[in-house]
């Protein structure tokens, strides 16, 4: 009798924490369908009554920027027009003209054609002034702006109007597009007899390929050590951050795992290949501007004993995003997990 009493009192809490979990689930549900209806029906009294014309692009795009900013630095809107941006920061590829800019005096200048891409082929020049692009002024733009106006589809020509010193009337010119791929591994060489290095600058698609061909190269010189500087290398793509660390560790080594809100995501990364050398010292260098992949790398090659870590402390972001296909070729950047290098 006493223990049927107490499996009584077991399902009567099952099922009020059930009860209670679907209240909360439906609350929150409606909440949301509560806020989205206040929302619309709010732009609709703007869009009809406000005093002047409202750009809702500019303004939903705004609002969204504003509820995102609210959560975490890392959580972004990716808008159509943002996407070529998006697609050169995880490729390392872009549609562009091929030159360095900067600001000198106030104004947007040339800084550097790079040699053999458009910028160089149409005649532009170190110390020209842009002073319009596509039509646009760029008198009260900064070089973000111009950047990104200057990006585009390949093929593609983009008219900019150029100032260059020593001339009187300003010219035009249209310079066509075209993709440009830019090294995730910049430079790599022998410091000195005994010690190889190399530059990563960015973990974007198969740098794990050029790291690995880079020393491979290296390694017939019969290096005693490896630098790999990281420093002010701001990360990128998870997996090739474990792809370089696998080139040095012995094969299913745990790299890094990630805990999130779905746990169906919940992953242990580990060394599936086999290393080409588990045996050379390795120094990593960093400073406060290596970031996320950096710090991976950076803490599992410590933690496993592979190498020392030298410089100032990382930016310390901990945090894993993933991107969620929207509507009208938009797209989400949430963050969605804490990643976990060996030690935690």
């Amino acid at each position: 009798m006493k223990l049927k009493k107490i499996w009584i009192s077991i399902l009567i809490i099952a099922v009020a924490g059930l009860s209670f979990y679907s209240f909360n689930r439906d609350q929150k549900n409606f909440e949301i369908a509560k806020n989205l209806e206040i929302y619309y029906s709010l732009f609709r009294e703007l869009n009809m009554f406000y005093v002047d014309d409202i750009n809702p692009n500019k303004l939903v795009k705004t609002s969204i920027d504003g509820m995102l900013e609210s959560l975490d630095p890392y959580t972004n809107f990716i808008s159509e027009d943002q996407m070529e941006d998006f697609r050169f920061m995880t490729t390392g590829e872009y549609a562009g003209i091929g030159a360095l800019i900067g600001k000198q005096n106030d104004k947007i200048v040339i800084s550097e054609p790079y040699e053999g891409f458009p910028a160089q082929k149409f005649g532009l020049k170190a110390g020209d002034i842009i002073l319009e692009v596509e039509g646009k002024s760029t008198e009260k733009m900064n070089t973000e702006d111009v950047s990104s106006l200057l990006k585009g589809p390949a093929k593609k020509p983009v008219k900019i109007k150029l100032q260059r010193p020593g001339e009187k009337k300003p010219f035009e010119v249209d310079v066509i597009r075209e993709k440009i791929s830019i090294d995730a591994v910049p430079y790599y060489g022998m410091v000195d007899p005994k010690t190889a290095y190399i530059r990563l600058s960015n973990f974007t698609v198969n740098c794990s390929e050029d790291v690995k061909k880079a020393f491979l190269e290296l390694r017939k010189e019969k290096p005693e050590a490896l630098i790999l500087d990281m420093r002010s290398n701001p990360g990128g793509l998870l997996q090739e951050s474990v792809k370089i660390v696998n080139l040095f560790v012995p094969k299913n080594s745990e790299v890094v795992s990630t805990k999130g809100k779905v746990k169906q995501w919940d992953k242990t990364y580990t060394a599936s290949a086999a290393p080409i050398d588990t045996t050379i010292r390795i120094a990593v260098l960093t400073n406060r501007a290596s970031a996320s992949a950096s710090e991976i790398v950076a803490g599992a090659i410590q933690d496993l004993d592979r190498g020392l870590v030298i410089g100032e402390r990382t930016f310390g972001k901990g945090l894993v995003q993933t991107t969620r296909d929207l509507s009208y070729n938009t797209k989400l950047k949430v963050t969605t997990a804490k990643y976990y290098i060996p030690s935690g």
